[in-house]
């Protein structure tokens, strides 16, 4: 592995000066690392929130918007059950619009890190309807089955908290959110 060159010469850049999404990002890690102390996920205790984020499904086109909302019950520090609703997205497919979306119930485990991030992975079960109109006429299919899913959070306070996530709610389907969640 080859490191980058501090100066490149032939421009008079530094790199490391004066790059301002570097400058942003050591300045973003610095906070973070000053940041006094973890908020972990407090046993017995319920929270929502929401999401939105891009789906894919294989054979249906471009990425399309998803939103959703969850409810959840932290029943350990490292784990919650959680169920959860999302529109997958809406389609044109040969003249046809279709819609999908998603229902969900997921075991979640956390592993807390340092200064309030964590990493979690769902196992869980969900059914993904799809509803196709076209010129009056309608269709509907639903496949349930195992879904998965992997992410980063960060506790901002006691009982707000944000995720990235990474699911897989089919075998041809991805789903990439980011969503903010509310402890009660």
């Amino acid at each position: 592995m080859t490191a980058l060159p501090e100066n490149d010469h032939t421009t008079g850049i530094n790199y490391f000066t004066d790059n301002k999404m570097i400058k942003k990002f050591i300045a973003a890690a610095a906070l973070a690392t000053l940041a006094s102390s973890a908020f972990a996920a407090q046993p017995n205790t319920f929270y929502a929130g929401i999401d939105g984020g891009s789906t894919k499904i294989d054979n249906f086109g471009d990425d399309k918007g998803s939103y959703g909302a969850f409810l959840g019950y932290n029943f350990h520090e490292n784990f919650a059950a959680e169920i959860g609703a999302r529109r997958l997205g809406s389609w044109g497919i040969n003249g046809a619009d279709v819609d999908a979306n998603q229902y969900a119930a997921s075991i979640i485990g956390t592993l807390p890190l340092q200064n309030n991030f964590n990493v979690f992975g769902r196992l869980g079960y969900n059914k993904v309807e799809a509803k196709a109109e076209y010129r009056g006429f309608t269709a509907d299919a639903d496949d349930s089955g195992v879904l998965y899913g992997v992410g980063v959070g960060y506790n901002f306070t006691p009982t707000i908290s944000g995720r990235v996530e990474f699911q897989k709610p089919s075998s041809d389907s991805r789903n990439i959110s980011a969503g903010v969640a509310f402890a009660f």
